[in-house]
């Protein structure tokens, strides 16, 4: 699931259905409150640790805790891969995140019916949406610690929608490149500390990433169950909106290959499509295994 939702087009959500843990995943986020986490942290009380336990089995901690720890491993394996490639392989980094999306959008549109005028427009308006914001419609200080905070949050709520990728969100606000190498900074700062290096190295790169977490996590509790409101009430408008986001958002890694670019030459244009084919076998080749996505 880390390496999934760290890689834009791919979803975590889809690998969690792929493997049939997905409706576990949505229950025990759902089982999250400030109640049982205030009953869990009096646990060091003999009084109360029998309900403590309670509120870990509610939870299903020990079904979380290993699933985060995995993710966060491939995330931050990801994330160094990201920055590396981004500085030495632009093109066919963001050529081959051209293919995940675009063919993405294929595979989940295809599941969907746009009958009504309503669904129509919902998915127009999310293609527009997502084009205007691919092509600098919306610019965000990449060093906000508010902007970090808005962008976590709407991406890790992103991450059990199967077919919405949270890096993809990162990607249309221009953030997934800075915030993978904040990340690759913080870990290699924390690996020199442990060296017996300085820690004024770790702050700034991981006063983001603290921000970041603090985001997704809000985000995770919150605007999730927001969005999963909007799937039981308006089922096909919401789905419709999120697959014209995605197909509209093949626009954002063209303008960040570009932008490590001399000009469009047939040059670069060559294995931009290249790997964008790529990409895009490797989304058809896990639908198939899947037996076909669903964006539900």
């Amino acid at each position: 699931m880390g390496t999934a939702d760290a890689v834009p087009g791919v979803s975590g959500g889809t690998v969690a259905l792929l493997l049939g843990f997905y409706e576990r995943l949505v229950t025990a986020i759902a089982a999250i409150t400030p109640g049982r986490v205030r009953t869990i942290c009096r646990g060091y009380d003999p009084e109360s640790r029998s309900e403590a336990r309670g509120a870990v089995d509610e939870m299903d901690l020990a079904f979380l805790v290993p699933l985060g720890l995995g993710m966060v491993s491939a995330v931050v394996l990801v994330a160094g891969a990201v920055t590396a490639l981004s500085d030495s392989h632009p093109v066919a980094l963001f050529g081959f995140f051209v293919g995940l999306i675009a063919v993405s959008a294929i595979v989940l549109g295809r599941e969907l019916e746009f009958s009504g005028p309503r669904s129509i427009a919902a998915g127009v308006g999310g293609a527009v949406l997502a084009f205007g914001l691919a092509g600098g419609l919306t610019v965000l200080d990449g060093t906000g610690l508010a902007v970090i905070a808005f962008v976590g949050a709407v991406s890790m709520s992103a991450m059990i929608l199967p077919g919405l990728s949270g890096s993809l969100l990162l990607l249309l606000f221009g953030q997934y490149v800075y915030l993978s190498g904040q990340l690759t900074a913080f870990v290699s700062a924390i690996v020199d500390v442990l060296r017996g290096g300085s820690l004024e190295a770790v702050v700034d790169p991981g006063t983001t990433v603290v921000v970041f977490v603090f985001g997704g996590f809000v985000g995770v509790l919150t605007i999730a169950r927001v969005v999963r409101l909007a799937l039981e009430r308006a089922r096909a408008v919401t789905l419709a909106f999120l697959v014209g986001l995605i197909a509209g958002s093949v626009r954002a890694p063209v303008v960040e290959a570009g932008a490590h670019v001399d000009g469009w030459t047939a040059a670069t244009v060559g294995p931009l499509l290249g790997w964008a084919v790529i990409g895009g076998a490797l989304v058809f080749a896990v639908d198939r295994l899947v037996g076909g996505f669903s964006p539900e």
